[in-house]
């Protein structure tokens, strides 16, 4: 891949933590201040601990996402009491996915609704993110997760997509939505160095958190990142280079799934940026 583009990638990340206990250390010690980071939100757990830890963040001038699942958000109130409380902490960027809580918390099944709602009550956030699926969702057909983008767009201002490891399907997917008209800039999901026995080893710690139950609903993925050379995201970013990087595309940057493996992702990230003369 050329220096310049992936250089330009790297610089431009965000990094998706789980809230567990040892979450807001490893943040400190390890992600600059200059990284995004995105907090993640469990069907199990709910709310509560992806407030908590997002408030925490910001205090600490780090820019924080927090995820805030449609399904986990009992009704119009509670999501006024989220706004509000996202709103005192500095917190002007959310990211609002379906989510996977089943039955939902309360009335809202789906993310456009809670979209037309923050809409409704003037776009309290400067940014909000919504999901894109460049490998099948396994419940949802992908022209539906496409013109779902569609019908999300005037009130949202990117897309992150979900994991995907093969380059040809993430070019294609991209070229797609393009072809849809669906012009928001995408952050390119991108699972970081993460070992399969760490990974497991922090599912059973942590418990469901979305990106583990992503995961695990795609058990032929272990396979990927236990195998020799089986999996590397610098290999999946110079593979998929053309397609990230074309003017076109309107990649804004990479969204790196960490597992919580923190300090991994950010010393594999200076690697390449010190390998590429950044």
């Amino acid at each position: 891949m050329g220096a310049t583009g992936l250089r330009a990638l790297l610089e431009s990340v965000r990094y998706e933590v789980l809230p567990a206990k040892a979450t807001e250390d490893k943040v400190l010690a390890h992600v600059p201040r200059d990284v995004v980071v995105t907090v993640t939100a469990s069907p199990v757990k709910g709310l509560e601990p992806t407030l908590d830890l997002a408030g925490r963040l910001a205090g600490h001038g780090y820019r924080v996402v927090p995820h805030v699942p449609a399904r986990l958000l009992r009704d119009d109130a509670h999501l006024k009491e989220v706004v509000d409380r996202l709103g005192e902490c500095g917190v002007d960027d959310v990211f609002v996915p379906a989510g996977d809580a089943d039955p939902p918390a309360g009335a809202y099944g789906g993310a456009l609704p809670v979209l037309r709602r923050l809409s409704e009550l003037g776009g309290p956030f400067a940014r909000v993110g919504i999901t894109g699926y460049p490998e099948s969702h396994p419940l949802i057909h992908d022209d539906l997760t496409i013109q779902a983008m569609w019908d999300k767009r005037a009130h949202a201002t990117y897309i992150v997509s979900n994991l995907c490891f093969d380059p040809r399907v993430l070019g294609e997917w991209i070229a797609r939505i393009r072809r849809r008209d669906v012009t928001l800039p995408v952050y390119v999901g991108v699972a970081g160095p993460v070992q399969r026995t760490k990974l497991l080893a922090m599912a059973t710690k942590i418990g469901v958190g979305e990106s583990t139950r992503f995961l695990t609903k795609h058990a032929s993925w272990f396979l990927r990142f236990a195998a020799p050379g089986g999996y590397s995201p610098e290999r999946l970013l110079t593979r998929a280079e053309e397609a990230l990087t074309a003017p076109s595309a309107g990649v804004a940057g990479l969204h790196l799934f960490t597992f919580n493996q923190i300090a991994e992702t950010e010393v594999w990230r200076r690697a390449v940026l010190e390998r590429l003369g950044g």
